[in-house]
């Protein structure tokens, strides 16, 4: 008993300090460097480091390096003491002003982000296909499809980009539901997709799906999550559109050093480590996943990839 008093002490002297839950607001939501912090917080660096060592030190954050960078965010497995009394914490500081303000620049944070990889898409659409092919090989998606589908269900591709794996699942499927959000994609997507009666295209973000809830039976996700600012909140999304029993689909990269990706092509994410996906589909309350690595292609030269299955 004594342990457990110390404990929650412990936790509450962390937590009571109010840029430590401001920051802890942030990382819930959202990976963020510290740089990033500091725009959103308005709070110096060296301040901002030392709060987030403390957070680091107590199991309230976990770190990946990216070459200079550092990217926080919450813990994704917290021990239910300290689970319960964040959320308690949240409930009393996250209506605060300085709390909302906080969201209001987080946002335009995130956007630049987001930006990063939309400037490329709308440049690039139209060479898309074939540096795809180059980085991944010809059969990335196909690897998806044995054993995949029930020709009575409905499935989403989500983030189509110009519809190659859409055109793929249609003939197989009693219903395609499509969504870029690049308007410069979805113009070459409708062209190959003309032919197909059963396929929808919509504009939307993968963050905000502008489909109607438990209204698919597989969600997709192929090669796509690593340009999504939140892939978190991406999974809710997925969760919340899948009817129950429902399936989730990803195939992308390993985590990988290519740095350069990121400026070249508006990569957010070099690759994914399995605890990354596994703390988000455990928040978004998908269960039983797994996750395989995919044979390398010899005529790919991009990073290694995997693929993994999840259900609602």
């Amino acid at each position: 008993m004594v342990q457990a008093t110390d404990g929650v002490l412990h936790h509450l002297s962390t937590l009571a300090d109010e840029t430590r839950a401001r920051l802890l607001l942030l990382l819930e939501r959202s990976e963020m460097t510290v740089s990033e912090l500091c725009q959103v917080v308005q709070i110096p660096q060296s301040t901002v480091s030392r709060h987030l060592g403390v957070l680091s030190q107590e199991g309230w954050v976990t770190a990946r390096s990216e070459g200079t960078s550092r990217h926080y965010r919450l813990a994704p497995s917290l021990d239910p003491t300290a689970k319960r009394l964040w959320e308690a914490v949240k409930d009393e500081v996250s209506d605060g002003a300085m709390a909302r303000e906080d969201r209001i620049r987080a946002e335009s944070v995130l956007e630049v982000r987001a930006q990063r990889s939309e400037t490329f898409f709308s440049s690039q659409a139209g060479r898309w296909d074939h540096l795809r092919r180059e980085l991944f090989g010809a059969r990335a998606e196909l690897q998806l499809l044995a054993g995949l589908l029930d020709p009575e269900e409905v499935v989403a591709d989500l983030g189509c980009g110009t519809g190659q794996l859409t055109r793929l699942l249609a003939p197989y499927a009693s219903r395609v539901v499509a969504v870029d959000r690049s308007p410069e994609m979805l113009d070459l997507a409708r062209q190959r997709l003309r032919e197909y009666s059963n396929v929808e295209l919509h504009q939307g973000e993968l963050e905000t799906l502008p489909l109607e809830a438990q209204s698919v039976d597989v969600a997709i996700f192929a090669l796509v999550l690593h340009y999504v600012v939140n892939p978190g909140r991406a999974f809710a999304e997925a969760h919340r559109i899948l009817r129950p029993g429902g399936r989730l689909l990803i195939v992308d990269m390993q985590q990988h050093d290519r740095a350069a990706f990121r400026e070249d092509m508006g990569h957010v994410w070099l690759g994914f480590s399995p605890d990354e996906l596994g703390g988000w589909l455990e928040a978004a309350d998908f269960r039983s996943p797994v996750r395989d690595a995919l044979p390398a292609d010899p005529e790919a030269e991009g990073p290694l990839l995997f693929s993994l299955r999840a259900f609602r």
